[in-house]
């Protein structure tokens, strides 16, 4: 069992103990993913495609590099490229905070590190609440978005991180 799956057996069973819980009535949820903010958009993905979460570590500047791979970091001995996800989709620099975190997503060659604004942690959602993808699919973000749902007046967009791994602009971080 993998670390995820035994946190989300973790939650499953806790859950079941919360009372209106809908996980009590024997109802499940459609889609299941790591909750998370880039901007004014909010995005989520799957669990599998996210090895770790860290805080922001201290990353050395690559020269010669594109503006957004923000650098290098050492991460328990080992490099990891950091890139600001805000700055590679929208064209704009994330400006620091508390909140911010990084992503370690597994891409061929090795893992890189995706710096998002703020973790939400999970959600959860049925099908009804799928909506039409609209403009959460548009620029960089088209064929990175494959569903978005609506939840409690919030749009949240499913983003794909293996996809973007592959991304042939994500890959060539040379300027």
């Amino acid at each position: 069992m993998t670390p995820f799956e035994r946190l989300k057996d973790y939650e499953r069973r806790s859950l079941m103990h919360v009372a209106g819980n809908p996980l009590q009535s024997g109802e499940g949820t459609a889609w299941r993913g790591l909750a998370y903010r880039i901007g004014q958009r909010r995005l989520v993905s799957d669990h599998a495609q996210v090895v770790e979460i860290l805080g922001v570590p201290s990353v050395t500047p690559v020269p010669g590099a594109q503006p957004w791979l923000l650098g290098l970091a050492n991460v328990r001995g080992n490099l990891l490229a950091v890139v600001d996800l805000k700055q590679f989709l929208e064209g704009q620099r994330s400006v620091p905070q508390e909140k911010q975190r990084m992503l370690v997503v597994r891409q061929p060659g090795g893992d890189v590190g995706v710096l998002v604004d703020e973790l939400y942690g999970q959600r959860g959602f049925d099908a009804d609440q799928q909506i039409d993808v609209g403009e959460l699919a548009e620029g960089r973000y088209a064929s990175l978005v494959e569903l978005v749902y609506r939840q409690q007046n919030d749009d949240w967009a499913v983003f794909c991180l293996d996809r973007l791994a592959r991304t042939p602009e994500f890959r060539q971080a040379a300027a």
